[in-house]
């Protein structure tokens, strides 16, 4: 078992105990993962670039990234397991899709969208 789907288990026993797994609908957690995707842009918001770059030099920071990295991470990979989706395999699926939609050499050192390549 992987480290990822090992957290997923815990995640779906962690629910499971509490009789959460009645609220853990995907509309539910995909609006879960919004707010605390929301909560972690919070922490960066008004941060210039510089000053956003060492987020986490600074201890109180650091843990609030920390937490709203684990919170983002934590409803991800429930809604993920609700929904049966393999997210390693997703992932690397996606990546694949990118790689030929951005070959790298038309896209290299570009930082907005281009039209489609592929």
């Amino acid at each position: 078992m992987t480290e990822l789907e090992d957290l997923a288990d815990r995640l779906r026993r962690f629910a499971r105990e509490r009789d959460w797994e009645q609220f853990h609908t995907p509309k539910n957690l995909a609006m879960a993962f919004a707010g605390e995707a929301g909560e972690l842009v919070a922490e960066f918001q008004w941060l210039t670039p510089e000053e956003s770059a060492a987020v986490m030099d600074d201890p109180q920071a650091a843990e609030r990234v920390r937490s709203e990295l684990a919170d983002v991470v934590t409803y991800l990979v429930r809604l993920a397991d609700v929904l049966g989706v393999d997210l390693v395999e997703a992932t690397h699926a996606k990546i694949d899709q990118n790689e030929r939609r951005f070959p790298v050499e038309a896209s290299r050192g570009r930082a907005r969208k281009a039209p489609p390549f592929a």
